[in-house]
């Protein structure tokens, strides 16, 4: 808004030339202009006031007063200014048109603004018709059932910094949110609640994952393991973070968070990335972009984990990405109703929050506004959802100067609601050891079907898995684990479970509890750290290993890929597929059918040694090769 201002200013005619200013009147002008650089307001307007009294026809004064009572929200003062220079300045009635009506807009006097507004005028004139048009039938109907606050107590969550990105975990049990220090350095703080309804004051969740660097726009995943999030001012020489905002991800098995990791060149451009939201599953990434092939600034993209690589991104379309900017997604756990921040559309000014629901893999229904109290005419930056679905978070500088955020929560009214879900969570353990069973994958479809609508894995450290699933539906359960039978089971999620946190786990069987197969591994070939490359002697290994197999009918070459434990669990899944793989395109070179090979990824599941030492960590990267007769 300030920025248009300063541009209309430098593109409209002066009324006045620098030799027609007093010079005490251009002496106050410019201490106003040097009070407001050092940041000292009280000082600045009254030196402004002053230069405008002294000369009238000030239209400098004027026009950057307007500017500065426009970042403050001073929208009815701002009006007052553009009519008295609407009076004062030769052709003022032109010059202050567009700004006068934008700031009538915004201080509620939409009908006087409609009046000025030309019903021939240019795009300006008819997005600015629109958007009074908007508030006023917004005014008219507004939603009593939510009142906008700040979350409780204030001052314990907002402070003279900005805080946004607001989200609550899937427990209710932490608040998550990021705070803008000093107006430049970005931290993820944590609180936890009080028992007044209220929250404790935030803390610094500390480095890792902060850091020197700017991180902001945290997504902490629904079993509370990964934390996704974006980190701008990256200087290093690679080929996606040179610079601006990238995506980055944190893993933690117990209460430490790993050293953040970029997410490499499949997601992460040259250009911006930021704002990431995971799906319930962790297998879908709803991310803000400026790369190549959207539909004008900011736009909203999304990729899948599939076949234990993150895909290569989509744009979510026109129906949700304007030629403004889309920001902030947010996946509710329903895994269909997205809320997002925009400024691309006609609404209440500045950015506003929509809703907009999924109706197929590539489908979305038009946004909505969520209206007020939601919206107003200042900035609405992000908004989350608690568990239930029926109360929000969000961050606005409604209160504040422009882009000084805080955190708001606020009923949702029903019409806004999601489906309703329940947390399901428990551990997948050995049946007869008891042993919990890290990464197992977990797929759950539906009863009749059994088509897979999710997928999770049981966590590194503990074996436990949490998925949100909504109510009301009957679903499969399909548990795949290295070593073990697969396990199939069924359960009903009753209406009244909504909202709550159900436990149910799931025990397998060891493979030599099934009719036993002659199982034989043949070699188990080594990776040095990050690599995915066959060295020759690995060539010639697997070449001997299958030469006396080569002709013989039923045979079953098993691929299956491991890593150690450091790095993040969904990232050493994708370098132990993408070893796999490559194994097996070895053993297709050598004359072996492709449908006689399984290769799969188990990322760091199945060690043969403790991953204490790096000779122990050399050992457990490896594919190994079994022929099953």
């Amino acid at each position: 808004m300030g920025r248009l201002l300063c541009l209309l200013l430098l593109l409209l005619p002066l009324c006045s030339s620098a030799r027609d200013i007093p010079p005490r009147a251009r002496r106050a002008y410019e201490r106003a202009l040097k009070a407001e650089a050092r940041h000292d307001w009280p000082v600045a307007e009254e030196q402004i006031v002053k230069a405008i009294k002294l000369f009238p026809a000030y239209t400098d004064a004027y026009f950057t007063y307007g500017r500065w009572l426009m970042d403050r929200h001073l929208y009815s003062a701002a009006a007052k200014l553009y009519l008295d220079a609407e009076r004062r300045l030769q052709n003022g009635a032109t010059m202050v048109r567009v700004p006068l009506a934008r700031a009538l807009i915004f201080s509620g006097n939409e009908t006087e603004a409609l009046k000025r507004i030309p019903l021939d005028g240019d795009s300006t004139w008819t997005a600015l018709r629109k958007q009074a048009f908007f508030i006023r039938e917004a005014r008219q109907h507004p939603d009593f059932s939510c009142i906008a606050k700040p979350v409780a107590p204030p001052w314990r969550i907002n402070t003279k910094d900005a805080e946004l990105f607001p989200s609550i975990a899937a427990d209710g049990h932490t608040l998550y949110f990021t705070r803008r220090m000093n107006g430049q350095d970005e931290d993820f703080f944590y609180a936890k609640p009080d028992s007044c309804d209220g929250w404790f004051a935030g803390i610094n969740m500390g480095s890792p994952p902060n850091s020197l660097q700017q991180e902001a726009a945290q997504f902490v995943s629904a079993d509370g393991h990964y934390l996704f999030f974006m980190r701008c001012d990256n200087r290093t020489l690679s080929g996606w973070d040179q610079g601006g905002c990238d995506l980055y991800m944190a893993y933690r098995a117990d209460s430490v968070w790993s050293v953040p990791q970029s997410f490499g060149g499949t997601i992460n451009t040259p250009g911006y990335e930021g704002m990431p939201c995971l799906s319930g599953d962790n297998r879908e990434l709803f991310f803000v972009s400026d790369r190549a092939g959207g539909y004008g600034g900011l736009d909203i993209w999304s990729s899948r984990f599939d076949h234990g690589l993150w895909q290569l991104p989509r744009n979510l379309g026109p129906q949700i990405n304007t030629a403004g900017d889309e920001t902030a997604p947010f996946l509710y756990a329903d895994d269909h109703t997205l809320f997002f921040a925009s400024n691309g559309r006609v609404g209440m000014g500045g950015s506003d929050l929509y809703t907009s629901h999924r109706i197929n893999d590539s489908t979305w229904s038009p946004p909505v506004n969520l209206g007020m109290p939601f919206n107003t005419p200042f900035d609405e930056a992000s908004l989350s959802l608690n568990a239930r679905g029926d109360t929000a978070y969000f961050s606005s500088d409604r209160d504040s100067l422009a882009g000084n955020f805080d955190i708001y929560q606020c009923a949702l009214p029903k019409q806004f609601k999601p489906e309703e879900v329940m947390y399901l969570k428990g551990l997948v353990y050995d049946s007869i050891g008891r042993s919990s069973l890290n990464y197992a994958s977990i797929f759950i479809g539906n009863e009749t079907s059994h088509k897979d609508l999710y997928q999770v894995r049981s966590n590194r450290g503990d074996g436990s898995y949490t998925i949100a699933l909504p109510v009301g539906h009957t679903y499969h359960f399909l548990i795949d684990r290295i070593g073990y039978q697969m396990h199939n089971d069924t359960l009903r999620i009753e209406d009244s479970l909504a909202g709550h946190t159900c436990t149910h786990s799931f025990s397998l069987l060891p493979f030599d509890y099934q009719k036993p197969t002659k199982d034989s591994m043949v070699a188990s070939i080594h990776f040095a750290r990050n690599r995915v490359t066959l060295t020759d002697s690995a060539i010639q290994e697997i070449d001997s290993a299958l030469r006396p197999w080569k002709g013989k009918v039923g045979v079953l070459i098993l691929v299956n890929g491991y890593t150690d434990n450091t790095g993040t669990p969904l990232l050493n899944e994708q370098l132990s597929n993408q070893r796999a793989r490559l194994v097996s395109d070895q053993i297709k070179a050598l004359g072996f059918d492709a449908a006689a090979i399984q290769s799969q990824g188990w990322g760091e599941a199945n060690p043969i040694a403790d991953n204490d030492t790096e000779e122990h960590q050399n050992l457990n990267r490896r594919v190994e090769i079994t022929v099953r007769e």
